[in-house]
């Protein structure tokens, strides 16, 4: 790290602790040549797959993109803009631990159903509707179906 004072490559960490939840490093620095203190922060560069879409076009991921759709099927559903920002979180945390440089738009919309299945089950059924491109209504109704026998085993548990 070169001091910010005179440039000199030579400087000692004085001191580190974790600061933002965990997700950075701060540390506090002194320049072996003027004798400067300052700090600095250290934060993971996380990168993300890239998405391989259905026609084998590839694009970098876009975390505006995920927004807008959950936005979209949790429109007018009781569900705060805190629990959409975790499950985007949640979301792309899954993606980045496969260790995958690519994956396909399909194991995105599986993660993103997924989250979706936990926070609202009509958004659920809003996103699948238009993922799954479903033709007429009794897709509709077996996606439904589907839904409601989890719901039932679930209880039991």
């Amino acid at each position: 790290m070169h001091c910010p004072f005179c440039s000199a490559e030579d400087t000692k960490v004085n001191d580190s602790r974790l600061v933002s939840e965990g997700d950075q490093v701060r540390r506090r620095r002194e320049c072996m040549s003027c004798r400067e203190r300052f700090t600095t922060y250290e934060l993971a560069e996380l990168i993300m797959p890239r998405v391989i879409k259905s026609d084998e076009t590839r694009e970098p991921f876009d975390e505006e993109k995920l927004r807008a759709g959950l936005l979209r099927a949790l429109e007018k559903r009781p569900v705060s803009i805190d629990q959409i920002e975790d499950a985007i979180s949640h979301i792309q945390h899954s993606l980045r631990a496969t260790g995958e440089r690519e994956m396909t738009s399909r194991m995105v919309g599986e993660r993103v159903m997924s989250e979706l299945r936990e926070l609202d089950e009509v958004a659920y059924v809003r996103f699948a509707s238009v993922y799954r491109s479903f033709q007429d209504l009794s897709e509709f109704r077996a996606e439904l179906d589907r839904l409601e026998k989890k719901g039932s085993e679930k209880i039991r548990d």
